[in-house]
């Protein structure tokens, strides 16, 4: 099948943002995935939240590993630095990344078969390292380019569209990035846009390691009677805790109400930004860590979908913070810094007798 190119001549009356692009300008190829398929809606999402966020394409670095999922990447921000990694070995590729320029937004796309199977040692090392990234699993519950089956945190019961049922237990990356450290964990939706792009505004500038597991239903596999992951079932039975606004520093105009009652929860991050959220339950407090990851098994029990922003530290740190590291990106320093020279190489070894 052959794709024509997107025109590279934009309306001149589309509206820019404060760094002078439009929102065309954060898109990329032109997608390959089926009609329908939750991936494109996560990809509209990140778009239009970078684009809201006037993040200069360039200063994000987009990693990815294997799957349908792990295509997307090329579906938007074509102006931004990418790689395509190994399968399931995006984390330790971003990490060394950043190691090297911290400089850059770290933005990690996964699958929950790149994640929650080959890649699961990775998940939870990037997790309790405090990585400074946003790290987003679109999680169908299927293995979309081998033809369906189950993954790993398919939901025990769920049926496969030829009518198989699975016996396995599910692996749930949320509970499991609260168990690792992770400073900012939120479930999501792709069918719900309104709820998502907050939350991803939120996960990019957040400083630390962020998560965000989007339901994301496959249309080819998953997306009928008997499955947890069809676009029914996910509306009809998510749950959530609270509805996320935000605004960044250099954007001062009012936040909206949206129109929803409930208790209002607002926290000034570290770069001067603004986190609401607006609570529609009523005892949930999102920056207890336990308390969290019980009511999110409760709600499991019961078949619901907990979605909302889970989990944040008001005081996160990341990786660098805990290694110590100098302020200047790694690919900045000069020989002079690199290689100080025999008397500094005494001095480091006589620290360490």
């Amino acid at each position: 099948m052959t794709y024509l190119p997107k025109p590279k001549l934009h309306h001149p009356s589309l509206k820019k943002n404060q760094v002078g692009y439009t929102r065309r300008d954060y898109e990329g190829a032109i997608s390959t995935l089926c009609a329908g398929c939750g991936h494109d809606s996560i990809s509209a999402s990140i778009v239009q939240a970078c684009w809201e966020l006037d993040i200069e394409p360039h200063r994000v670095a987009k990693l990815s590993g294997i799957g349908c999922s792990s295509k997307t990447p090329d579906y938007f921000l074509g102006n931004s630095h990418g790689f395509n990694s190994v399968h399931g070995r995006m984390p330790s590729v971003l990490t060394g990344a950043n190691l090297a320029n911290r400089d850059l937004i770290y933005l990690g796309v996964s699958g929950d078969g790149d994640s929650a199977s080959i890649g699961i040692g990775q998940f939870t090392h990037v997790m309790r390292r405090g990585v400074n990234m946003l790290y987003i699993v679109e999680n169908n519950g299927v293995y979309g380019l081998t033809k369906g089956q189950f993954s790993a945190t398919a939901d025990s019961g769920s049926k496969s569209k030829r009518g198989a049922v699975n016996t396995d237990a599910p692996v749930d990356l949320v509970t499991l990035a609260l168990q690792l450290g992770a400073t900012f964990v939120a479930r999501a939706f792709s069918g719900d846009k309104q709820g998502l792009v907050p939350i991803i505004k939120a996960g990019l500038a957040h400083k630390g390691a962020a998560f965000i597991d989007v339901i994301s239903p496959c249309v080819a596999f998953n997306n009928h009677d008997g499955s947890t992951r069809s676009y029914d079932f996910v509306r009809e039975h998510h749950a959530a805790v609270n509805r996320v606004q935000f605004m960044a520093p250099h954007r001062r105009e009012p936040i909206g109400d949206q129109g929803i009652e409930g208790e209002v929860l607002e926290v000034t991050q570290h770069d001067g930004s603004i986190l609401r959220m607006r609570k529609l339950h009523a005892l949930y407090d999102p920056t207890d860590r336990v308390a969290a990851t019980n009511y999110i098994q409760q709600r499991q029990s019961a078949g619901e979908v907990v979605t909302g922003l889970l989990y944040f530290d008001p005081r996160p740190d990341d990786m660098h913070a805990h290694l110590n590291t100098v302020e200047t990106p790694f690919n900045q320093l000069d020989e002079r810094h690199l290689c100080p020279g025999s008397n500094a190489l005494e001095h480091i070894n006589a620290s360490l007798r």
